[in-house]
């Protein structure tokens, strides 16, 4: 059996995805989630100038093998590029290999340790009362756990996640639109005197049954980290997201000496060796890696399963830059794993969208359930891929009020 093609689209309703179907001699295909938010094209031109004129005439069942060749082969290894163009590929290659053993991706992994796997939704406001709203609608749906982000009051500009206006809550993504960036404005102080404060009062709102999650977005540096994750330990948060960039992976220990709040952090990580201290030292509860951005579903398995000898629990980045497809390797993964612990969940399910990649996973009171068909169980369409084109957009920066460049 041998790879004969390969073609990359960049397109879709909202998002610049970015799909590779690998086509074989024997009419098998496979698809893949090369997706890497707002650099779209750089995958791509990477995909289509590199690596597809290497994988003609390979067999595609040695997924590890090709994923041991682009990897080694590279003299320059990781960086978020290079592995969202390799986890593309892995992520079509295991497509092909489950649909040519007729068996959903999880039967290969070992077969399902859950039923459904439990998402978390994301409720944001203006303002407190504008977040409760938003909170007690995916309440409503059938949620289970809720992620929480709310308006400072004083902060000059909205925060991370939060819209400017009360009241347009309703499914609110931050916009990205246009090449160069929108510009935040951030002040610590302010955040950690009203934050706990408004976590409490979710809490006491919604109960203790409701799993309440919250992310810094790298905001914090590690000592004000430490500070308010000891300071929100009554609210009991099912984890705290990004409290400080992790580059310095020992300045984690301080967050751990000083609270046991569960710390969650990887969305931004893109291979085993971002994360393998962390992990090992147990300095989080939860990795957040990507099976796009961290080189496919080769390299994640090994993630989880290194993950799950240190009590570390699964929680796969979702962002809306996530194709369905990515979403279902990561869902049969889920499915699989045995130190599962929770899936980011922003609505993808827009006709425009189930159009191009039509599939029969649902999502049903906060529980995806993963199908049965063959391989990832997500098709593309080709004829509606042609509808859509690419558009340029860029993260926001954040700036604090002095104008020095904070994390984003």
């Amino acid at each position: 059996m041998k790879i004969t093609g390969a073609k990359v689209f960049v397109g879709g309703p909202g998002k610049n995805y970015v799909t590779l179907k690998i086509e074989t001699d024997q009419g098998v295909y496979g698809l893949g989630d090369g997706t890497l938010n707002n650099r779209e094209t750089l995958t791509a031109k990477y995909l289509q100038d590199y690596l597809i004129p290497c994988l003609i005439g390979m067999d595609p069942r040695n997924s590890e093998d090709i994923w041991q060749y682009f990897y080694r082969g590279a003299y320059f290894r990781r960086g978020p590029i290079a592995m969202a163009a390799f986890g593309a590929i892995d992520m079509a290659l295991w497509d092909i290999k489950g649909k040519l053993a007729n068996l959903p991706l999880y039967q290969l992994f070992g077969g399902k340790s859950r039923n459904g796997a439990m998402v978390y939704a994301h409720a944001t406001g203006a303002d407190l009362p504008d977040l409760m709203d938003s909170v007690a609608r995916y309440v409503d749906q059938g949620y289970k756990a809720v992620r929480v982000q709310c308006g400072i009051p004083g902060m000059p500009t909205a925060s991370y996640a939060v819209p400017e206006q009360a009241g347009s809550n309703t499914d609110y993504i931050t916009d990205f639109s246009g090449i160069r960036p929108k510009e935040e404005i951030w002040d610590s102080g302010r955040y950690m005197r009203y934050m706990p404060g408004a976590l409490a009062e979710i809490r006491d709102r919604f109960g203790p049954d409701l799993h309440i999650l919250h992310d810094v977005h790298h905001r914090l540096l590690p000592r004000e980290a430490a500070e308010f994750a000891k300071e929100v330990e009554p609210v009991k948060l099912f984890w705290l997201e990004d409290p400080t960039p992790a580059e310095d992976q020992d300045a984690l220990r301080m967050i751990r000496q000083h609270s046991t709040v569960p710390i969650a952090i990887g969305e931004v990580f893109n291979s085993i060796w971002d994360c393998n201290k962390l992990i090992q030292n147990e300095l989080i509860d939860f990795i957040r890696v990507a099976v796009t951005y961290a080189g496919g579903i080769t390299h994640v398995k090994r993630i989880v399963d290194l993950a799950g000898l240190h009590h570390v629990r699964t929680g796969f980045h979702g962002a809306p830059s996530h194709s369905p497809l990515c979403m279902a390797a990561q869902a049969h993964l889920n499915a699989w794993a045995p130190n599962f612990g929770i899936q980011e969940y922003l609505v993808l399910g827009t006709p425009e969208c189930d159009a191009l990649f039509p599939s029969a996973h649902k999502m049903e009171n906060g529980l995806f359930h993963v199908s049965d068909a063959p391989g990832l169980g997500v098709d593309f369409d080709e004829t509606e891929a042609a509808r859509y084109e690419y558009k340029a957009g860029s993260h926001p920066i954040v700036r604090l009020e002095d104008g020095t460049l904070w994390n984003y």
